[in-house]
């Protein structure tokens, strides 16, 4: 059988680590039924799991994943940003700042055009203009900001394929 480039998982483990996926909350029971297993030889494959590190954080829970609509937070805007400076003092503090920001909900270091990309979720656009003048804009370090406002998702997952 293919791997899926997953080394060292069998067909039994990425089934597991898929239905993990989909439901966090699932019981060990229900678990062993759907991979075929019994119990006990289920939650030893799962513990496995956790142990070499393809499961992050199934023990302290379940992660509720919200609706934004419902919690106002429908506007989803991506924002470019280019530094003044690449140096490792202006990159840090762009960070702590923006970790301070609980608007923004992903932060990454990019290559390319900008130095970072923002994925930032606020009410609407009344509220993004707020967030961008009065606390992004006033971030230290930060040279420009480029908006992508999302009009609609069209996907959104975040299982990955195994």
């Amino acid at each position: 059988m293919a791997d899926n480039g997953v080394a060292g998982l069998d067909s039994t483990d990425r089934q597991i680590l898929r239905e993990l996926q989909a439901d966090g909350r699932i019981s060990n029971v229900e678990l062993a039924e759907r991979v075929r297993l019994s119990p006990s030889p289920c939650l030893r494959r799962v513990k496995s799991l956790e142990e070499r590190g393809y499961i992050r954080g199934y023990i302290r829970g379940y992660m509720a994943v919200l609706d934004r609509e419902q919690v106002d937070r429908g506007m989803y805007v991506h924002v470019m940003v280019s530094l003044t400076s690449q140096r490792q003092e202006t990159l840090e503090e762009f960070e702590r700042a923006v970790s301070a920001l609980p608007e923004v909900l992903e932060c990454y270091l990019m290559a390319g055009e900008s130095d970072y990309l923002l994925a930032v979720a606020v009410a609407d656009l009344e509220a993004y203009q707020r967030f961008f003048r009065e606390r992004l804009g006033e971030v230290p370090g930060v040279a420009s900001l480029r908006s992508l406002i999302s009009m609609k998702t069209v996907k959104y997952t975040t299982a990955l394929p195994v």
